[in-house]
């Protein structure tokens, strides 16, 4: 398959989870569509509750390394984290994990 999953995890205090939704939908997604990254296939956006705080984790799809690279810039496991992303954090990993796809199937409607 070859594909790569980037993924961030990151911790938002409560009172701030649609503030920061807002951010990565309306600003922060749209940049990185808009800088048209050669191997870049999706982006998608998790999230849960955890007692007090907000957890989201983003997943992004890449068809190889090179296109993280792109991305990211040489040190690829740097989370990319925009400043006014982390105002709003309560705390985040400082590195990103990288997944090679090894199967994708499909499920049935």
């Amino acid at each position: 398959m070859g594909e790569i999953s980037f993924v961030i995890n990151g911790l938002h205090f409560l009172a701030v989870k649609v503030e920061y939704e807002a951010l990565l939908k309306e600003e922060i997604f749209v940049g990185i569509q808009n800088r048209q990254i050669r191997g870049f296939k999706g982006i998608q956006l998790l999230r849960r509750d955890v007692g007090n705080e907000v957890e989201f984790v983003t997943i992004m799809e890449f068809d190889s390394i090179d296109a993280v690279r792109e991305f990211a810039g040489t040190d690829y496991e740097k989370a990319v984290v925009p400043e006014k992303a982390r105002a709003t954090l309560s705390r985040f990993d400082e590195r990103s994990q990288h997944y090679e796809v090894r199967e994708e199937r499909t499920g049935h409607s």
